[in-house]
């Protein structure tokens, strides 16, 4: 199984550090990342595996929010993602 992370917020320094940390600590093997910066604005998505969390996605939402409260960070399960966006 996996799950979708979406961050965007201002740019700084370590963010994909302690976005992928906090993942490592939950025990979720991050599969894919993308990001950019446009301006002074950073984005990101994370494709992460959830087999062997060791936590649920709830609190992985709220580790994240606590260890990078300076962005909006979106956790979605990927059959979740994958309902919303058929056509």
């Amino acid at each position: 199984m996996k799950a979708v992370i979406t961050v965007i917020g201002k740019d700084m320094v370590g963010l994909l550090a302690r976005v992928s940390t906090t993942c490592a600590e939950a025990n979720a093997n991050v599969l894919e990342v993308t990001q950019s910066v446009l301006q002074d604005y950073f984005a990101m998505i994370m494709i992460i595996e959830i087999d062997k969390m060791n936590c649920d996605l709830d609190e992985l939402r709220a580790r994240l929010a606590k260890n990078v409260p300076e962005m909006i960070i979106h956790v979605m399960h990927e059959d979740i993602f994958n309902s919303m966006h058929r056509i």
